[in-house]
């Protein structure tokens, strides 16, 4: 069991690595690593396209995760499942809401999240670390000229959090996780707006002191892992 204090994050860095993508950070959280990289396009969904003729109004973003063989102990078979089907629009919900689609015309940003090592928070980790991949990218897009404005309203960061023992804890790793009563992801803006609550009292219900506890938490939390985030982008 951890001995970190209940409102303490894991040790977190996020670091460039040289790859192809313009925008290419690993992040950990602990013995968690994601690497999460960020690319541009000018290739848009077939629902967002516009007709011929017509310039386009707005860009996207999308993500994908996966977890690669050796993140886990037992190797983990390679291939998408509805697990990381669920995650990847989470990671995609969460990171729209830091941008201002209409201000990227015609570009799409795909971010790519590799669980390297798993250690629990994998989800919130991509999230975090994704976010420094794609504002990345969008610099790349914009010295080529596809964006005119910077489409950035705000960071986005996340974070689990739980109750363990009757006792809220920040930043859950997997021994944490697998003896959590109630665990939570949350991803918020930098205006401290949630994204995204996911929550489940794996043991016994929750009431909303506890729920409200949790958020607490988990906003200070995101708070500091924003901190990390501009000093990433420095």
């Amino acid at each position: 069991m951890t001995t970190r204090r209940p409102t303490q994050l894991r040790p977190v860095t996020i670091e460039p690595f040289p790859s192809a993508a313009p925008g290419s950070v690993l992040i950990s959280a602990g013995n968690t690593r994601v690497a999460c990289t960020a690319g541009v396009s000018r290739e848009l969904p077939p629902w967002l396209a516009p007709k011929p003729g017509e310039a386009p109004k707005q860009g996207w973003v999308t993500a994908e995760y996966a977890m690669l063989p050796a993140s886990t102990p037992q190797r983990k078979k390679r291939g998408a499942d509805s697990r990381a089907t669920e995650i990847q629009r989470l990671i995609g919900r969460a990171l729209r809401a830091a941008i201002d689609l209409n201000k990227m015309p015609g570009v799409t940003l795909n971010i790519d999240c590799d669980v390297i090592c798993a250690d629990g928070g994998t989800r919130t980790a991509a999230i975090t670390g994704g976010y420094v991949a794609l504002a990345l990218a969008l610099r790349h897009a914009r010295k080529l000229g596809w964006i005119e404005r910077d489409p950035i309203v705000g960071p986005v960061a996340a974070v689990s959090v739980g109750v363990i023992d009757g006792i809220v804890r920040l930043d859950l790793d997997y021994a944490l996780d697998v003896a959590a009563e109630v665990d939570l992801n949350v991803a918020m803006t930098h205006r401290g707006q949630f994204v995204e609550v996911q929550g489940t009292a794996e043991h016994r219900p929750f009431s909303r002191k506890q729920l409200d506890a949790m958020l607490t938490l988990a906003t200070s939390g995101i708070r500091k892992l924003m901190a990390i985030q501009r000093r990433a982008l420095r």
